[in-house]
């Protein structure tokens, strides 16, 4: 045990003061009646008694308090079993209770996130696998009705026998497309995936994918569009799959939850420190506040009820963070229940970029 008496413990002072006036005053007392020794033998007698006392008082008391103070703490640190006692042994010991209470609050606050964290993900555990489960038995159980329809007699007739293989093959490609997201989530939180960074026009991307969904747009008449004439390709560095498929994602989004006759506008704006930030932006029905800190969990969904009917795997949006942060970028959403949402990226623009 290594012992600090370098420090003026207050209270050994304070205590040995007090054993030492006691003790030093009894003495001369009883020299003073008993032996009659003389004042000044008796002042000499005093003055060696008062500061062999006062001395030896002092440390007993800093070390008794020490000792008792570290056998109490370490007790406590043993019986609740989160500190290794070998971390303690081989500290000095500290006999300042302030500091230990200080210590002991410190402790107790970051074990009490802790357990709190890990709650939280036992939570979400708990409901990621409801959701999975749940995401995967509906399309299951829709292919295992019509495969069981056909064996049962439904196979003779050809209508019949067609239209219910054709179901049981979207059944088969929900699952499948399900399984894929999940496996691409996977491999970006791995990091499995390296990305093959190259230098990108992004407005030609952005046309290029809203040429694509155009007729998924047309459906709900949603006007697809640029916020402004952008008459110079903006450069910028990234993975050009991936930052489609995040494109895709959003614009898709848009598309699902916007309003029948709405429209869904995209931007790229300067961001600073050499980034740009594209935005993707709907007069839909927006996102209530507290769902927002959610948006971007595997999963998780707004509409509870409405939402599976619009198809897709519940994880666009998760795949979009993971994919967003993997290019060391941030994404951000921006919505007002009743007036739309707006969902917004960054990126690292290239050296040959040129201004809009």
């Amino acid at each position: 045990m290594n012992l600090n008496f370098k420090k003026t413990y207050k209270f050994a002072v304070i205590s040995a003061l007090y054993i030492t006036l006691f003790a030093t005053v009894v003495v001369c007392l009883l020299c003073y009646f008993f032996i009659k020794s003389e004042i000044d033998n008796l002042i000499w007698i005093a003055s060696i008694f008062a500061i062999s006392i006062f001395t030896s008082s002092l440390f007993l008391m800093q070390y008794r308090t020490e000792k008792f103070i570290y056998q109490r703490v370490k007790k406590l640190y043993d019986e609740i079993s989160f500190l290794d006692s070998n971390a303690i042994i081989n500290q000095p010991v500290n006999s300042d209770l302030s500091q230990i209470t200080t210590q002991v609050k410190k402790f107790a606050t970051a074990k009490k996130r802790e357990i709190e964290t890990l709650n939280d993900r036992e939570e979400f555990r708990r409901e990621f696998l409801g959701n999975v489960s749940h995401e995967l038995k509906t399309p299951l159980f829709t292919v295992q009705g019509y495969i069981s329809t056909l064996l049962d007699g439904a196979m003779k007739d050809k209508n019949i026998r067609k239209k219910y293989l054709e179901r049981a093959e979207k059944g088969v490609e929900r699952l499948i497309y399900i399984v894929e997201d999940l496996d691409t989530i996977a491999k970006l939180e791995m990091g499995e995936k390296k990305l093959d960074i190259v230098s990108f026009d992004i407005i030609s991307l952005i046309q290029n994918t809203m040429d694509l969904l155009e007729m998924k747009a047309n459906k709900k008449d949603i006007t697809l569009t640029f916020d402004s004439k952008y008459y110079k390709p903006i450069k910028v560095i990234g993975n050009y799959d991936k930052i489609q498929q995040v494109l895709t994602n959003l614009i898709e989004n848009s598309i699902k939850y916007g309003k029948e006759r709405g429209s869904t506008e995209i931007g790229v704006e300067d961001f600073g420190n050499n980034k740009v930030v594209v935005k993707i932006s709907d007069d839909g029905e927006g996102i209530e506040k507290q769902n927002i800190p959610r948006l971007f969990e595997r999963f998780y969904r707004v509409d509870k009820s409405g939402a599976r009917s619009e198809g897709g795997s519940g994880l666009g949006l998760a795949i979009v963070k993971h994919i967003i942060e993997a290019h060391n970028e941030k994404v951000y959403v921006k919505s007002e229940f009743g007036k739309g949402s707006e969902f917004s990226f960054s990126l690292e623009k290239s050296e040959t970029t040129s201004s809009n």
